[in-house]
């Protein structure tokens, strides 16, 4: 018969490398249609097969009897012109081979694979995977797991060296554990740049997870066939010539032979095995498989560590997720609760600081400094509704990169728009010393084929520094933060619905508490400009204005405190150093006269300096007094008592009483309480006082607290004293 055209093969750069239209020479192939006609052939058929014509059917050709039965099976077996692979051991011609038969695309295709190792042999390498197999399969971790593969796998091959890649988001790869002769020089440690596997090779890897190269010096054997027959797809083929710039490639690493054996997970590719002999190598198709359900199982059990150590943050993230609404929930302010989580949501999110931000008023956890943080806060877009994701400096907005510093790494959720409230989780930048192989940029030089961009000559390690980013958000860590920020939007809008309905309640309750004074405060003037002629009825009216006057005062002064606080401008203190032992000395005197049915002890070590604002503090103390008086037991002192230790000072107000429900100690110091509405015991609150304490302590820097203990309600004021008195005596 006349030769058939060859089936042409382009350049690795325009022709897709499933198609090369030439094989490995240690073996040939023959493809049929799937009614059993030939329809091509490798050129280095046998002689036995000589005779071989297009349209033939397979079961008139000199073919071992156990072949032609793999091929009668998948001819009859093939579902829409597709049959997994098929293996058995034949001889043709005196030389044994390794057949294998699969359907692809509507061709039947049967590769025989010759093989040089007697079958007795096999079998032991295949009791030696099998071992292996069992070991990889016990490992607990991925980096103990990787390091037994290469062992086991360099074992039962006799590969010179065994290397186990993985691979990053950006598809470059990191030699992570290594078997090798002694002798060569390691590589484990180095990264090879993605451009070391093109897309359309990583598609090849993703669909035949092993491939084979015995000997990279081989020249290819083209495929012959009818005229005008389409090109044959080698994608699953075990004979497939591969890339001649893949070739100039290994041979420009000194590798012989290779075999690589890919660890799929999930559809991408994860990992490999890449395998390396210094002199041409065959291993047999058995051993071969045996490696590639290693890398199956490697994969599988890959998975379950991963999965295990996700299923582990996502379990962490939603208890942090579920306490901190919890705390939101209960009225608490958004700022106490993150504050008060800050170090769970660090540990669950692998952040290194936390910012957060309401109502203009900024908070931060970590070793990040004051402007930096604020820094951060000013660059947050103003419209976000979404998680604002930032892994390197070049992402964050020109003007702020110069002051961010070394936090490069940045999770923001946005939890309550209307007030400006931010979540910041941060991350500090990663500097990472990279041992790349070789330069990983491409060069164009004159190679073996030409000139074209040509893979690297020199695989000594080259040295980069890599800064400006941060260890990227993974997506577990993002899953877990956009969850949160859902459930805190919907906590916040509650929040914000019950304040707004609550607001309402107060001011219709504020426009009735100050027309009663008013009212008093209109009739006492009326009655003084008449004149009743009664000389004890002036002074009874003056203490009547007075008490009125004071009254409304109040009432005043905390909703234009309270609208400051929600207004984002805070209570405009000035700090300077005060004895706060003189000045509760001073409110106390001031009570015994204004009450002196009402017994008040005092006890203080002296003066104590801290510092605060003189006004503000009176303020939090004759609040706290004036609870102490209106729900303490009759008949009972009030005692405030003053200690200073370890760098702060502590006032406490106690007063007999049963302790406070715990359902409405969680929201003692919340504004617009509920319970503080027409309380019997204190009938003109509005559940502001204790919420601007709070807020007054909290902008000193201090702390507040409530407790029971020994039939006492003590409510506790922290602040902390000033740099002379944490210095001690000189």
């Amino acid at each position: 018969m006349s030769a058939a055209p060859l089936v042409d093969l382009q350049s690795c750069a325009d022709e897709p490398i499933h198609i090369p239209g030439f094989i490995q020479p240690h073996g040939f192939l023959l493809f049929f249609g799937l009614d059993g006609s030939v329809e091509g052939w490798s050129a280095n058929i046998p002689a036995e097969l000589a005779n071989l014509q297009a349209g033939q059917h397979f079961d008139h050709l000199p073919l071992p009897a156990l072949a032609a039965e793999l091929i009668e099976e998948c001819v009859a077996g093939q579902v829409d012109g597709e049959c997994a692979p098929a293996f058995i051991a034949v001889e043709l011609g005196k030389v044994q081979y390794d057949c294998i038969v699969h359907a692809t695309h509507g061709r039947v295709i049967a590769e025989f694979e010759s093989r040089h190792v007697p079958a007795d042999t096999v079998a032991l390498f295949a009791v030696k995977a099998h071992s292996s197999i069992e070991r990889v399969r016990r490992q607990k971790s991925i980096d103990t797991l990787l390091e037994t593969a290469v062992r086991q796998v360099r074992e039962f091959t006799g590969f010179d060296r065994v290397m186990a890649y993985r691979f990053r988001e950006d598809d470059s790869g990191d030699v992570v554990a290594e078997a090798r002769r002694e002798d060569l020089t390691p590589y484990v440690g180095q990264r090879y740049p993605a451009g070391d596997i093109p897309a359309q090779a990583r598609r090849m890897y993703i669909l035949t997870t092993l491939r084979m190269i015995a000997d990279v010096g081989y020249q290819p054997v083209p495929m012959l066939g009818a005229p005008g027959a389409l090109p044959l797809d080698m994608s699953y083929g075990v004979l497939r010539s591969v890339s001649p710039v893949h070739i100039e490639y290994l041979q420009n690493m000194g590798v012989g032979a290779s075999m690589s054996v890919s660890i799929v997970i999930n559809g991408r590719l994860w990992g490999l095995l890449a395998c390396h002999h210094m002199a041409p190598k065959q291993v047999p198709y058995s051993i071969r498989m045996a490696a590639d359900v290693l890398a199956q199982v490697m994969a599988s059990t890959i998975q379950s560590i991963e999965a295990r150590r996700d299923a582990e943050q996502v379990e962490q993230a939603a208890r942090v997720r579920t306490s901190l609404v919890e705390s939101l929930l209960i009225d608490e302010e958004p700022l106490d609760a993150l504050a008060r989580h800050a170090e769970a949501l660090q540990e669950a999110t692998g952040s290194h600081a936390l910012v957060c931000v309401h109502n203009g008023k900024v908070i931060s956890f970590g070793a990040i400094e004051r402007a930096t943080a604020e820094a951060i806060v000013r660059s947050l877009p103003l419209d976000a509704s979404d998680l604002v994701v930032r892994d390197a400096l070049d992402e964050w907005p020109v003007d702020v990169q110069p002051v961010i510093g070394k936090w490069v790494g940045m999770l923001a959720l946005p939890f309550d728009p209307p007030g400006g409230g931010w979540c910041l989780l941060l991350r500090t930048e990663q500097i990472e010393q990279v041992a790349w192989a070789g330069r990983p940029e491409k060069t164009s030089s004159h190679g073996p084929l030409g000139a074209r961009l040509t893979p690297r000559g020199s695989f000594d390690a080259w040295h980069e520094t890599v800064r400006g980013r941060a260890q990227p958000w993974e997506a577990p860590v993002q899953s877990n933060a956009r969850l949160m920020l859902s459930e805190l939007l919907r906590a916040s809008n509650a929040r914000r619905a019950q304040t707004e309905s609550t607001r309402a309640q107060l001011l219709a309750m504020l426009g009735h508490d100050l027309r009663d004074p008013l009212h008093s405060i209109n009739m006492a003037g009326t009655l003084l400009e008449r004149g009743n002629g009664n000389g004890n009825a002036q002074p009874s009216l003056g203490k009547r204005i007075q008490s009125s006057s004071n009254r409304m005062q109040r009432l005043i002064g905390q909703v234009l405190d309270m609208s400051r606080i929600d207004g984002g401008l805070g209570l405009g203190m000035t700090l300077d150093p005060i004895d706060l032992a003189s000045l509760t000395e001073d409110l106390v005197d001031e009570m015994r006269l204004a009450y002196p049915t009402i017994s008040y002890e005092y006890a203080s070590p002296g003066p104590t300096m801290v510092r605060a604002d003189a006004g503000r503090m009176a303020q939090v103390l004759s609040n706290l007094l004036s609870n102490a008086r209106h729900h303490g037991q009759v008949g009972h002192p009030i005692r405030v008592a003053l200690h200073a230790a370890a760098g702060w000072a502590t006032l406490e107000v106690a007063n007999k009483g049963s302790p406070i429900a715990d359902d409405l100690a969680a929201t003692l110091f919340n504004p617009f309480k509920r319970s503080s509405l027409h309380n019997p015991l204190n009938r003109t609150g509005m559940g502001l006082g204790l919420y601007i304490v709070a807020t007054i302590v909290r902008e000193h820097e201090g702390e507040i607290s409530y407790r029971h203990e020994n039939g006492q309600v003590i409510f506790s004021v922290k602040l902390p004293l000033a740099e002379t008195e944490r210095a001690g005596p000189t």
